[in-house]
C-alpha cells in the first residue's frame, strides 16, 4: 500500500513538472528558469499554489493574482500521470519492469501532448528515453537487454521504411519514438505498433467519412499520440497479447 501511495504522489508531482515540459520545450525555453508564472499577469506561482491537483481545486481553476482561468489540462496531466503510475505498480511484475513502465509512461505523456499540439516529437525527449531505457534495462535486467535492443531496432526500422516510402505520412520523430518504444517494451512493441496503426487508420477513416477523402488527405494528424496509445496498451497487456499470439499461431 505504501508503494502504491508513493507511486501516486510521485506521478502527480512529476506530472506537474511535465506540464512545464509540455509548455516550454517546444518553445525552446529553459525548463528550470524562470520560476513558474501565470501566462496572463506574469505573477510567480507561490509554492503553496503549486501543489499538484489540490492547488487547482483550492483556487477554483483561477490565478490568485489576476483571476485568469488556469487550463484544466494542468490538473488533468497530474491526475493521469498519477493514475498511470499507480496502475503500473499494481500491475506488478519484476522491479525492472515496473521501473521501465513508470519511466516510459512519464515520457509518453509529454511526447503525446507536444505532438498533438505542435506536430513535433522533440529530440531531447526521445534521446533521454533511449538513454534511460538502456541504462535501466542494463542495470536491472541485463539478460533481457539484447531482446529490447533488437525490438528497438526492428520497430524503428519498420517505421523508417514506412517514412521513406511515404514521407508525407510519417515523420522521423515517429521513427525515433518507435525505436524507443522497443527499448522499453521489448517483444511487446509488436502489439503496440499494431494498435497504433489500427487506431490511426480508424481515425483517418472517420475523417474521410466526415470531411471527404480529399479533405482528409490534407488534414495533418500526428501519429505520436497513436504510438503513445499503443504503448500504454502494451505496458499493461502487451505480454499476454504476445503469449496469446505465440501459443495460438506459432505452435
Amino acid at each position: 500500500m505504501e508503494t502504491v501511495s508513493f507511486a501516486g504522489m510521485f506521478g502527480a508531482i512529476f506530472g506537474s513538472f511535465l506540464n512545464v515540459v509540455v509548455y516550454r520545450l517546444p518553445r525552446h525555453q529553459s525548463l528550470v528558469k524562470p520560476r513558474s508564472r501565470c501566462p496572463h499577469c506574469s505573477a510567480p506561482i507561490r509554492p503553496y499554489d503549486n501543489v499538484p491537483l489540490f492547488s487547482w481545486l483550492a483556487l477554483r481553476g483561477r490565478c490568485r493574482d489576476c483571476a485568469a482561468p488556469i487550463p484544466r489540462r494542468y490538473p488533468l496531466v497530474e491526475a493521469v500521470s498519477a493514475g498511470l503510475c499507480v496502475a503500473a505498480v499494481l500491475a506488478g511484475g519484476s522491479t525492472a519492469n515496473v521501473v521501465l513502465d513508470v519511466v516510459f509512461i512519464l515520457l509518453l505523456v509529454p511526447i503525446a501532448l507536444i505532438d498533438l499540439e505542435h506536430r513535433i516529437i522533440p529530440n531531447p525527449l526521445v534521446a533521454l528515453g533511449a538513454l534511460l531505457a538502456i541504462a535501466i534495462g542494463t542495470a536491472l535486467d541485463p539478460s533481457s537487454e539484447p531482446t529490447r535492443l533488437i525490438a528497438g531496432a526492428a520497430a524503428g526500422g519498420a517505421l523508417l521504411a514506412t517514412a521513406l516510402a511515404y514521407p508525407r505520412g510519417m515523420g522521423m520523430g515517429d521513427v525515433k519514438l518507435a525505436a524507443v518504444m522497443g527499448l522499453f517494451l521489448g517483444a511487446s512493441v509488436a502489439p503496440a505498433m499494431l494498435i497504433a496503426l489500427l487506431a490511426g487508420t480508424l481515425v483517418g477513416g472517420v475523417l474521410a467519412v466526415r470531411e471527404g477523402a480529399h479533405a482528409a488527405r490534407k488534414t495533418a494528424v500526428p501519429f505520436g499520440p497513436f504510438l503513445a496509445l499503443g504503448s500504454l496498451v502494451a505496458v499493461f497487456a502487451g505480454e499476454p497479447i504476445v503469449n496469446w499470439y505465440t501459443t495460438s499461431f506459432l505452435r
